[in-house]
């Protein structure tokens, strides 16, 4: 049973407890001699792991996705907890709680569902409710919707964060469309429901979140496109041109060739798109970095991706601003 989690974890602290590997790789110190990295999760985060001796024997213990019992001493390592690793040994899964493991999405999931729906219902094109009609009859379909990460580490990196991330984007979609002119709403929600959806086969979850060969050899979008195809082929006289606009949200939403886009923004609608989709994962990627790598007051942890520490306040964390005593 496990007893300690990581967001329990101080530095100075010896411990000796059960994570789940999510990354393994071998290093070489400066005089040539191996050493490991590891990445260590459990429901509540993530922690980075350095076994300095014995590099060989402890990389061959587990693997990536294995359940190990690791001892060791808490450190910290630039702004961040580390934990210098003295024994690890796979243990089997058959005697673990999964659920002990694998981060969930603090929101209702089936409430969730419930508000995308009447966004889908809504929706005043015919065409879009038919389509959003195929998918919520596939049974299949629905349960990966609410099960599903929408990703591995940067933003919404837990069970469950797939339909939370759709579903901000929608309700922030909505409130953007009214706000300009001449914006095609209907084509920006249906847009921003499908965007991802590939992520339900990118990924899988079973003892840690990592990419599935699907997710290694295509990709969400080019698995999302598939997906969209096989369900147009099921709705009579779905006009072709509305498919186009659609499957161009699905393939432009990450805005940037290099970011793996096919191809650029080119309406209205995907520009919006790509933008609402930066600000959700962005706020959502601050707000866990924050929850998750510990603080120095009321600065996080240096963040290497954007190359900052964040300052934390109310907003920074979600919580609603303090009133100032009015």
């Amino acid at each position: 049973m496990k007893n300690t989690f990581i967001s329990d974890l101080q530095p100075g602290r010896q411990i000796e407890e059960i994570f789940v590997i999510s990354d393994k790789r071998i290093a070489h110190k400066k005089n040539g001699e191996p050493y490991l990295n590891l990445t260590l999760e459990d429901k509540t985060g993530r922690l980075m792991a350095v076994a300095w001796d014995d590099a060989t024997a402890l990389a061959a213990a587990a693997d990536a996705g294995d359940f190990v019992a690791v001892s060791g001493a808490i450190g910290e390592y630039r702004g961040s907890l580390q934990l210098t690793v003295r024994g690890l040994q796979r243990i089997d899964a058959a005697d673990i709680d999964a659920t002990d493991f694998l981060p969930s999405t603090r929101r209702n999931v089936e409430e969730m569902f419930a508000r995308l729906t009447a966004i889908v219902q809504n929706l005043e094109t015919p065409c879009y409710r038919d389509l959003m009609a195929a998918f919520w009859q596939d049974e299949q379909f629905v349960a990966g919707l609410k099960k599903a990460p929408a990703a591995k580490k940067m933003h919404h990196a837990r069970l469950g964060g797939l339909l939370e991330h759709t579903l901000s984007m929608a309700v922030l979609a909505a409130k953007i469309a009214d706000h300009y002119g001449g914006v095609d709403r209907d084509l920006l929600l249906a847009g921003v429901i499908l965007h991802d959806i590939g992520k339900i086969e990118e990924f899988q979850y079973a003892t840690s979140i990592d990419y599935s060969d699907a997710g290694r050899l295509l990709g969400h979008i080019v698995i999302g496109i598939e997906m969209l195809n096989e369900k147009l082929q099921t709705i009579a006289d779905f006009p072709p041109e509305t498919a186009l606009q659609l499957k161009h949200l699905i393939l432009s939403h990450h805005g940037a060739l290099e970011f793996g886009s096919p191809e650029l923004p080119k309406t209205v609608e995907a520009v919006l798109l790509n933008s609402i989709d930066e600000i959700d994962s962005q706020v959502n990627g601050i707000r866990y970095h924050i929850e998750s790598n510990g603080t120095n007051g009321q600065w996080s942890a240096f963040h290497r991706l954007w190359s900052r520490h964040f300052f934390i306040n109310d907003a920074a964390l979600g919580r609603p601003p303090a009133n100032n005593g009015q």
